[in-house]
C-alpha cells in the first residue's frame, strides 16, 4: 500500500510502498477514501525538519539539554547514534480520514466490515491506503456525507472542543483569531450555535470566505476589528475570544484578544501562540485564559485511546469521541459547509505535490487539502524490494535473520549489531504497523517487509529470528519460532507471567538443537568481565550493590506502556530483569529467596515499581542488592555496581569507568563511551547457533525471571519469598 512519510532530518516528504497495518484488538482496519492535509500543523512540522541542526536546537531547547546530559552520562559516540536513530527515522504523516472498515478487531465490534467511518489521530489515521485505528478515535460518517467532507472530522473535533470551552451561551458574541481551515470551522460552528462572530485574520482572501460563510464582522487586526466587536456586542465586547492563530514566536495575539475580550471574559488557546500575556491588559479585565487540549478529553489519555476505556457521560459528556461525531452531525444536517474550504484535491500519487503546495513551494492560496485513494488498493505484503547486493541464501555458514518488531531500539542497537556481524543477512522485517518494517527492509536490502510476525516465521529461508516488540508477545513469539525449527534472539524479559516460562520450558526442551538467547547484555559487556575477573579464583562469598538510577516514566506517557502489567509486565519484570542477570553472572552462583521493598510498601501507586529495592540471597552465600530508584534527577549516571570480597572491591560506573582495588592497589579503567555488551551479546549469539551452545545458560535465564517474579510476590506480603 501507498503511505506518505516525512524524513524528520531534512524534510523531504516521500510516498513509499509499505506492507498494510495489522489488524489488532481493540481497533479496525479502514481502507481510506480520503484523507485531509492540516495544513498549518503539517506545514510548521515540515519546516522544522527542513531547518539546520542549529536552528532545531534553538526550537527545542529541553531536547538540547537532554542531549547534552546523554553525552555526559552514556559517552559521545552512544548518544550521537541515538540521535541519529530518532533524526533518520521517517514518520508517518496525517491524522484526519475517511474511509470503509475493512477488518474488525476483538473489542471493537461496535464496528462491522463495509461500515463508514471518519478516523482522528496522529501515528493512526495517516495518509494511507489503509490504516488500524483504536476504536475510541473512529466514528461513523453519515451516509450523507461525501468521503472529503468526512474526512475534516479531525480539524472538525478540534474546532468543537475550541468552541465548548468558551462556554458561552445563545446570542453570544465570538471573536475568531486566525481564520486558517480550523478557525473557519470554528467561526462556523459558533454560527450554527447562534452566536454573533466576528472574525480577525492578516490575509483578506480568508476574512473575505468567512464573511461569505455568514460572519459578521472580518478583518486585519487593527482599531478598526476592536470597534467591530463593540458595535456588534452593543458596547460589551466578545463574551470570548478564540485563538485559531498560529504565532508561536509573538504574544501580539493574546493581546489583542484582551482588547477584544469584555469584562471578566475568556479567551481560548487553541493555535500554537506565544503565551507571554500582558499581565496589565489581563488583571485589569480579570480575564480567564483556557487551553483547548486537541480534539478534547480522551487526547493522550493512553486507556481512552488505546484502550478504549471510556468516561461516564455524567462525568464527562463531550469526549473527542463526541466532538468528532457532533461535528459530522453538523455537516450532515446542512449547518455547516465544507466545499468552499477544500482549495485542492490531489490522488494519492501525488501526495509530494500536494505537499509541496502545503510548504509554500508555490505561491498559490492554499486552505484545506484533500487527498484521494483508489478503492482497490494493493494492500498485498511486500517483496523483492532489493535483491542486488545480498548474498545467496544458501551461502554455506550464513545466517539469514528475520527481525519481528522494528522500534527504536531495534532499529538503533540490535540491528546494526547484528548487521556488523559478516555472517548475517537481513531476509524479513516484520512490524505491525507496517511502514516501519518496509523502512527497516530498504535499508538493509532485506528481501521482504510485512505487517504480521507470521509472514517471518514461515519464510523457510530465515533460519534465526529476533523478537523485539512489547514484553506480552514475548514468549508466544519464541515458542512460534522454535517449533517453526528457528534460533531465536529474544528481547528481555523472557516472559511476563509464570504459565508462560512453563510454556517456554516445554519449548525449548522439545528443540535442544535450537538456541534461544534473551537480550540480557551487561553480563556481555568487557568491563563486566573484567570485573568479574578481578575476583577470580574465588573462594568466599561477594556482597553486591547495584543502584539504578532508572528515570521516571509518567504513568500517562503514550511513548511508554512499561507500567501496564498486560503489556509490559510493570518495571521489575520489563527491566530489573537486567540487573538480576548481571548479579548472577558475577557471582555465577543460583538464587535462594528474595525481599523486594518499595518506597509505598502495601499501596498500589506507580511508586510499587518504581522506587524499590530487592536483596537477594544467593546459594554461595552471597548477598545481592539492587536498588531500582525512578525518583531522581536523569542528569545523574544511570547504573552502579559494587562488589566486595576476598579483600578486594570492585566499582562499576555505568559501564563506562571500572576500578578494581586490591592489596596490590587500585586501577582504573576508563572507556569514552558506554560498554553495555550490545555488540559481544550478538556475536555470542552467533557463537552458539554455529556451536550450539546457550550463551547465557538456561538455568539463568529461568532463575532471572523467577526472582522478579518473586519479588512481585514479596512486594505484595511483604516478606521474603523463596525463588525455587
Amino acid at each position: 500500500m501507498k503511505i506518505v512519510t516525512q524524513n524528520f532530518k531534512n524534510g523531504q516528504v516521500r510516498l513509499i510502498d509499505a506492507p498494510p497495518p495489522q489488524l489488532q484488538p481493540g481497533g479496525v482496519l479502514v481502507r481510506t477514501r480520503a484523507s485531509l492535509i492540516s495544513v498549518g500543523t503539517d506545514r510548521s512540522m515540515i519546516h522544522l525538519s527542513q531547518k539546520t541542526s542549529l536552528q532545531k536546537a534553538k526550537e527545542r531547547p529541553d531536547l538540547v539539554k537532554r542531549v547534552i546530559g546523554k553525552i555526559k552520562t552514556d559517552g559521545l559516540m552512544n548518544t550521537y547514534r541515538a540521535v541519529k536513530n530518532i533524526m533518520e527515522a521517517p514518520l508517518p504523516l496525517g491524522y484526519s480520514l475517511a474511509g470503509e472498515v475493512s477488518g474488525v478487531g476483538a473489542g471493537a465490534e461496535l464496528f462491522q466490515v463495509g461500515d463508514r467511518v471518519a478516523c482522528a489521530g496522529a501515528g493512526y489515521a495517516n495518509h494511507a491506503e489503509q490504516v488500524w485505528v483504536p476504536k475510541n478515535l473512529v466514528v461513523p460518517a453519515p451516509d450523507t456525507l461525501s468521503w472529503d467532507e468526512a474526512s475534516f472530522v479531525t480539524l472538525g473535533a478540534i474546532a468543537v472542543h475550541g468552541v465548548r470551552q468558551a462556554e458561552v451561551q445563545f446570542g453570544a458574541t465570538v471573536a475568531i483569531i486566525g481564520l486558517g481551515l480550523v478557525g473557519q470551522l470554528a467561526a462556523r460552528i459558533c454560527l450554527a450555535a447562534g452566536y454573533r462572530v466576528v472574525g480577525v485574520d492578516i490575509d483578506p482572501a480568508r476574512n473575505e470566505l468567512a464573511r461569505l460563510s455568514g460572519v459578521l464582522a472580518a478583518s486585519e487586526p487593527s482599531e478598526e476589528v476592536v470597534h467591530q466587536v463593540l458595535t456588534i456586542s452593543r458596547g460589551i465586547g466578545a463574551d470570548a475570544v478564540i485563538v485559531c492563530a498560529a504565532a508561536k514566536d509573538s504574544s501580539d495575539t493574546l493581546k489583542l484578544a484582551a482588547d477584544l475580550v469584555k469584562d471578566r471574559g475568556r479567551v481560548v488557546v487553541v493555535g500554537d501562540v506565544g503565551m507571554d500575556i500582558p499581565r496589565r491588559e489581563y488583571y485589569a479585565k480579570e480575564i480567564e485564559v483556557r487551553l483547548s487540549r486537541s480534539y478534547g478529553p480522551g487526547r493522550y489519555d493512553p486507556d481512552y485511546e488505546e484502550k478504549g476505556r471510556g468516561y461516564p457521560p455524567g462525568y464527562v459528556r463531550w469526549t473527542e469521541t463526541e466532538n468528532m461525531s457532533s461535528f459530522l452531525d453538523l455537516v450532515a444536517a446542512g449547518r455547516i459547509r465544507l466545499d468552499d474550504l477544500i482549495s485542492h484535491s490531489f490522488p494519492i500519487d501525488q501526495a509530494e505535490v500536494a505537499y509541496g503546495l502545503v510548504t509554500g513551494q508555490s505561491a498559490e492560496p492554499v486552505l484545506g487539502v484533500v487527498l484521494t485513494y483508489p478503492e482497490e488498493p494493493d494492500l498485498r505484503p511486500r517483496r523483492d524490494i532489493n535483491l542486488g547486493s545480498r548474498p545467496a541464501a544458501a551461502s554455506p555458514g550464513r545466517i539469514n535473520l528475520g527481525l519481528i518488531g522494528a522500534g527504536a531500539f531495534a532499529k538503533g542497537v540490535l540491528l546494526p549489531a547484528f548487521m556488523a556481524q559478516r555472517e548475517v543477512s537481513l531476509t524479513g522485517v516484520a512490524a505491525a504497523k507496517g511502514y516501519t518494517a518496509q523502512v527497516v527492509a530498504e535499508r538493509y536490502q532485506a528481501e521482504f517487509s510485512a505487517s504480521e510476525a507470521e509472514t517471518v516465521l514461515a519464510d523457510p529461508q530465515i533460519t534465526a529470528v529476533a523478537i523485539a516488540t512489547r514484553h506480552d508477545s514475548h514468549a508466544a513469539l519464541a515458542i512460534q519460532a522454535l517449533n517453526r525449527g528457528k534460533h531465536v534472539f529474544l528481547e528481555k524479559p523472557l516472559c511476563i507471567h509464570e504459565e508462560e516460562l512453563s510454556a517456554v520450558m516445554t519449548a525449548v526442551a522439545a528443540h535442544p538443537e535450537l538456541v534461544l538467547m534473551v537480550g540480557f547484555n551487561r553480563r556481555f559487556s568487557p568491563l563486566a568481565g573484567q570485573l568479574k575477573a578481578h575476583f577470580a579464583p574465588r573462594s568466599a562469598p561477594l556482597a553486591l550493590i547495584y543502584r539504578v538510577n532508572a528515570g521516571r516514566i509518567p504513568l500517562g506517557d503514550k511513548s511508554s506502556w512499561v507500567h501496564d502489567p498486560d503489556l509490559g509486565g510493570g518495571r521489575i519484570i520489563g527491566e530489573v530483569c537486567h540487573f538480576v542477570d548481571l548479579l548472577l553472572f558475577l557471582t555465577g552462583a543460583r538464587p535462594v529467596w528474595v525481599q523486594a521493598t518499595s518506597a509505598a510498601q502495601g499501596r498500589q501507586t506507580q511508586a510499587t515499581n518504581d522506587v524499590v529495592t530487592l536483596t537477594i540471597a544467593l546459594d554461595d552465600g552471597s548477598l545481592g542488592t539492587i536498588h531500582y530508584f525512578a525518583n531522581g534527577s536523569r542528569a545523574y549516571p544511570k547504573e552502579r555496581v559494587e562488589v566486595f570480597g576476598q579483600d578486594k572491591t570492585a566499582v562499576l560506573d555505568n559501564f563506562r569507568t571500572l576500578e578494581l582495588a586490591s592489596g596490590q592497589g587500585t586501577r582504573k579503567i576508563k572507556r569514552m563511551n558506554q560498554q553495555k555488551g550490545f555488540e559481544e551479546e550478538v556475536a555470542a549469539f552467533i557463537q552458539g547457533i554455529r556451536e550450539n551452545t546457550y550463551p547465557i545458560p538456561w538455568p539463568d535465564l529461568m532463575d532471572t525471571t523467577l526472582v522478579t517474579f518473586r519479588a512481585l510476590d514479596s512486594l505484595r506480603t511483604g516478606l521474603p519469598v523463596k525463588v525455587g
